[in-house]
């Protein structure tokens, strides 16, 4: 399949999104060999240090947003394009998290939130759904308070010369099947495909983080180069 292009993009990923819902968090867990509890633990042990409230993008069925507040208890807001994911992740919550986590349904390249209300944002895995990804990153400068930190985690491609052919086939072979079989929408797993086969190096992503204005980036490959974590702070 092509890529959709910018104008068609949100409303194809907010389509996608919303027709694998009830199945995301187990294909996650299943697809990722259940690595991605350890990508989350990592992502949130970078906030660790930040106090005041954090504010999830792309935050789907809230993973993420719980693991930060398991690892420190403090407001999260998390944000999403897709209503559907946001409602069963709330739907879902432990009663611990309901008085922590608090769910907007929002467009990460126009954020409803004000100036340098954050210490920290998060995106997981959801960079690379954003139609227009410098937008998205100047919107998240604009709401992080100076000082603070932005993490994101993001499906990579590896360049180990011997797992890289083995990862496309994976990538390209086996997931869309698996995941078409088990959700019932095969589509959702091609675009997943394409669009990390498709999306920035790790050294474009951090020029684009730059060029919103952030400082200190840097990137860490894990687990072979298939996912990458981010970071960067608002100077």
């Amino acid at each position: 399949m092509s890529l959709p292009v910018e104008r068609d993009k949100k409303e194809f990923v907010q389509e996608k999104f919303s027709s694998v819902t009830p199945k995301y968090d187990l294909l996650n867990s299943l697809l990722s060999l259940y690595i991605d509890r350890y990508w989350r633990i990592r992502a949130a042990r970078l906030l660790k240090d930040k106090d005041g409230p954090i504010l999830d993008i792309c935050a789907g069925t809230l993973p993420l947003s719980m693991e930060i507040v398991r690892q420190k208890s403090r407001k999260v807001i998390a944000l999403d394009f897709c209503f559907d994911m946001l409602k069963y992740g709330l739907e879902g919550l432990d009663s611990g998290f309901k008085d922590t986590i608090f769910a907007v349904c929002g467009d990460g390249e126009i954020l409803p939130l004000p100036d340098e209300a954050f210490s920290g944002i998060t995106v997981a895995f959801g960079v690379r759904n954003l139609a227009n990804l410098p937008k998205g990153f100047r919107e998240m400068f604009r709401v992080l308070k100076p000082g603070g930190r932005v993490v994101i985690l993001e499906f990579s491609r590896p360049a180990n010369p011997f797992f890289a052919p083995l990862y496309r086939f994976y990538l390209h072979r086996i997931l869309p099947g698996l995941g078409g079989m088990i959700s019932g929408d095969g589509e959702a797993y091609r675009y997943l495909a394409e669009s990390i086969e498709g999306f920035y190096s790790q050294e474009e992503v951090c020029s684009m983080l730059e060029g919103a204005g952030f400082g200190n980036t840097s990137f860490k490959p894990m687990t072979m180069g298939i996912v990458t974590l981010y970071s960067a702070v608002r100077p």
